[in-house]
């Protein structure tokens, strides 16, 4: 049995039962044709997606490689059983339409320009594949392969739609790709900001300047957060307040930001913040005073060390003691500096391999600043803050220790202390 004959067996059954004339025959031959291939497409087509739903789902988890569980995640074998359904329909039309062969080129170039969409769908899973597949592997979990695989699908997305204009048109598809050469400065223009945010990727990348998963601040546009997505277009951060902003990927090489990697892979998180202390409660220390810091355990062998050392040096050079300021002296300000000193030393939390120190910054019209500069061995935000505020707690309690006072502006009921007549006036 030819194909001429399987093409015309409704038209032969129709026309022998002398209802129907050649005209009516024909068409409901091509119809009945048609609703066949649908059916048995229909037929086809369930199999085929059972077949990569079902079947092969479960040999993928069999198997010891990911890449098959991946494949299948982004159904790839569901697009190329749409595929081949589409082939088999191409290569029944001439069958179908065997009376019609004017309507049989629109029927095919329909078929064609759905093989392509298909087939750039089809590309686009198997891209996905593999970067899934690569996400498994620690030397690419932080690299934007997402931008890399924009690139690549904008290529076969202008590649399939120049296809489809050439099977529309009937025109080669050379001719088309020698128009695009010529159009290629309006490309350009369209496809500006494209074109940066790939040139940036590539930048980003080589230059290792952000990672996914990296903690970067970028004021300008109010980004402090982790990113969790590099695309072709933008950079996506998560802010610690859970809202998301978005910032062009060229902006990573034009503009200034701040990273946060180097602190997270360092062995501490930098500790930098001050006590402000008033001038007027820094005093020489006197026998009274070097006793009771005497018994301070963490400086008592250094108050008397050091007062064995001053007591030579003014007797040595018969310094006048009668007044404080003649010859060398201990002041509360240096004792209490070098209690903070020892006390971050003796501190579990203080990276002790890293920069540690007390330092006296210039005077403010708030006080002296002590400034406390180390690094805490835990960088995880909440427990970095639970550290900080325990060290300072404990200094700020044990400043009264050393009769040095903080400072403080004044509020209203200090006002009141210092005017008993302040609540009356004001009521007035």
């Amino acid at each position: 049995m030819d194909k001429t004959t399987v093409a015309k067996y409704f038209y032969e059954l129709l026309k022998s039962s002398g209802y129907f004339s050649d005209f009516a025959a024909t068409y409901l031959n091509a119809a009945l044709n048609f609703l066949i291939i649908i059916i048995l497409s229909f037929f086809l087509f369930k199999i085929l997606r059972y077949t990569a739903l079902s079947i092969l789902h479960n040999l993928a988890t069999k198997t010891k490689t990911s890449f098959d569980d991946y494949l299948i995640k982004n159904r790839v074998f569901v697009y190329l059983s749409n595929l081949v359904i589409l082939f088999i329909i191409y290569e029944l039309i001439p069958v179908v339409l065997i009376d019609f062969t004017d309507s049989e080129i629109y029927f095919e170039k329909f078929i064609e320009i759905l093989i392509t969409f298909v087939g750039i769908w089809i590309v686009r899973s198997l891209l996905l594949t593999f970067k899934d597949y690569l996400r498994t592997f620690n030397s690419f979990k932080d690299k934007p392969i997402e931008s890399y695989i924009q690139v690549f699908m904008i290529l076969v997305w202008v590649l399939g739609i120049v296809v489809v204009f050439s099977k529309l048109t009937g025109k080669p598809l050379v001719g088309f790709l020698t128009a695009l050469g010529a159009f290629s400065a309006v490309l350009l223009l369209i496809f500006k900001d494209t074109i940066l945010g790939f040139v940036a990727s590539i930048q980003v990348t080589v230059n290792d300047t952000v990672r996914l998963g990296d903690w970067i601040t970028m004021e300008k546009y109010g980004a402090d957060g982790d990113v969790f997505e590099i695309n072709l277009a933008s950079v996506k951060i998560r802010n610690f307040d859970n809202t998301i902003t978005t910032i062009p990927t060229y902006y990573l090489i034009s503009d200034s930001f701040k990273n946060w990697r180097g602190m997270s892979i360092s062995g501490g998180r930098r500790i930098k913040r001050s006590i402000l202390i008033k001038a007027n409660s820094i005093k020489f220390l006197n026998e009274d005073d070097i006793e009771n810091l005497k018994k301070i355990r963490l400086i008592t062998d250094y108050i008397q060390n050091a007062q064995q050392e001053i007591d030579e040096f003014n007797t040595s050079h018969t310094i006048d003691k009668s007044i404080s300021i003649n010859g060398r002296n201990q002041t509360n300000f240096g004792a209490f500096r070098v209690y903070v000193d020892r006390y971050l030393e003796k501190h579990p939390e203080i990276n002790k391999d890293m920069m540690m120190m007390t330092r006296q910054l210039a005077p403010t019209p708030e006080g002296i600043p002590l400034e406390i500069y180390a690094f805490s061995k835990d960088k995880v935000w909440q427990n970095y803050e639970r550290v900080i505020a325990g060290i300072f707690d404990h200094l700020l309690a044990s400043v009264p220790y050393f009769d040095l006072e903080c400072f403080e502006s004044p509020t209203t009921k200090d006002i009141q202390k210092l005017s008993p007549n302040f609540k009356a006036s004001g009521s007035k």
